[in-house]
């Protein structure tokens, strides 16, 4: 990813530092299981361990005459190690070393992610129980339902970000696998114990069964699990910028002093932040599908899987970590304005109210059919102006014979509409 996109904590997770470093340790985890084992002298996983060190120009300029990253490592390590390199990489193949890292790398990522997510998490909590009571009106397909509040609102976006944690959890630790099988996964050169040590050095779990790769319906899992979260942050993100038009400005994106929002009008406020985090989201979510797509490979094993992982494993998760903590302090600054919440919610003049009308009207003897029709006559006529919908309703003389004024003006009663707040909240928050 480009730097703009980018925070260092993540992309060091993928620098040629941090990959040849975890090679280092799996090659030097197994040459110590070896020399348990045996199978090689002490003093060569000795003399890895002491002398093993690498150089990033060196190793790529190998690799420009080998054509092989692995092989160019391992030769500038043996540079350093001397005759005891011999022992190194005994019984092992490349993707031993490759998905190995990789599933170090990912862990470490989702880490990362995790911690995203709890940001995003505990700014959603804050906000929504500072807006538990404040109501602001519902909306479907864009217009105007019923009242809801806007910690509702909030609360569904935790809840929804507290699902994608879990499924983050259960990714991480599916992904979390250790490969150390030889060519084609039956450890015909290698010990199996040589897995378990490195495995358990390395905080993975053994692969069951391996080919000469980790199946990759694991890695597919994981990154399906991440478009699911890009999606939970462009759901919310579109929220915030529908709340930041003009027309409706309930909550804003903040603006700092000095902040420009156009190179032509200055008067412009416009929601950038969250504008980014929905073209971000899509730059996650394309690693969906190059995911699914590397589940199915020739035989044991071919590299149609490589390239594509190179490009998109760091792309995702950098971008998904810019994102998240994007979002989270989009959330911790948010600007909201409970007037405007109210000002909106009163502009039809109490027509949101209409299934309570509706209701009552069932409620005291009148058929579903006849009430709707009832409610839909003065509803329709209020949307045209020919007068209040309370009062449309309370000159039919159909409507007033059935409900009276004190039920008819319970039916406009805002608080039947947030009487049910505390329980939604308990279901997600809990009783703190």
């Amino acid at each position: 990813m480009i730097p703009r996109y980018a925070r260092p904590e993540m992309t060091e997770i993928w620098a040629p530092e941090n990959r040849f470093r975890i090679w280092f340790e799996i090659e030097a985890h197994a040459c110590d299981a070896q020399a348990e084992l045996g199978v090689i002298p002490a003093a060569a996983a000795k003399a890895v361990r002491e002398r093993g060190a690498w150089e990033i120009d060196r190793i790529d300029a190998i690799e420009r005459e080998v054509k092989h990253d692995v092989i160019a490592f391992l030769t500038n390590l043996a540079e350093h190690v001397g005759p005891e390199a011999r022992f190194v990489h005994q019984g092992m193949t490349s993707s031993d070393v490759l998905d190995t890292c990789l599933a170090v790398q990912l862990t470490q990522a989702a880490d990362l992610l995790l911690a995203g997510v709890d940001r995003v998490l505990a700014a959603l909590r804050k906000q929504a129980f500072e807006h538990k009571a404040t109501p602001c009106i519902g909306r479907s397909h864009g217009i105007h339902a019923e009242p809801t509040t806007f910690g509702l609102k909030l609360a569904g976006h935790y809840a929804e970000f507290a699902r994608g944690r879990d499924r983050l959890e259960a990714a991480r630790a599916e992904v979390a696998t250790c490969a150390i099988s030889g060519a084609v996964g039956t450890y015909a050169n290698i010990d199996p114990a040589v897995e378990r040590h490195v495995a358990e050095k390395l905080g993975l779990a053994v692969e069951p069964v391996s080919t000469q790769v980790i199946p990759r319906d694991r890695h597919a899992m994981f990154f399906a699990v991440l478009g699911v979260l890009a999606g939970a942050v462009e759901r919310l993100a579109t929220e915030i910028r529908h709340l930041q038009r003009t027309e409706v400005r309930e909550a804003e994106e903040f603006f700092s002093t000095g902040q420009k929002g156009s190179s032509a009008m200055p008067h412009k406020r416009n929601p950038i932040l969250t504008e980014n985090l929905t073209g971000l989201a899509r730059v996650v979510r394309a690693a969906v599908n190059p995911a699914l797509e590397n589940i199915a490979l020739w035989h044991e094993r071919d590299i149609s899987h490589s390239s594509v992982e190179r490009v998109f494993a760091p792309d995702a998760t950098i971008t998904l970590d810019f994102a998240l903590n994007r979002l989270a302090g989009v959330v911790e600054r948010l600007l909201v304005y409970p007037e405007n919440m109210q000002a909106n919610l009163d502009r039809l003049d109490g027509l949101v109210h209409s299934q309570q009308v509706l209701l009552a009207l069932t409620q005291h003897g009148i058929g579903r059919e006849a009430a709707y029709a009832m409610v839909q006559r003065a509803a329709m006529a209020a949307w045209q102006g020919a007068g209040r919908f309370q009062q449309l309703l309370a000159d039919d003389p159909e409507v007033s014979a059935a409900l009276g004024d004190d039920r008819l003006q319970a039916a406009f009663d805002l608080s039947q509409h947030t009487r049910h707040v505390d329980t939604i909240f308990r279901r997600v928050f809990g009783d703190s």
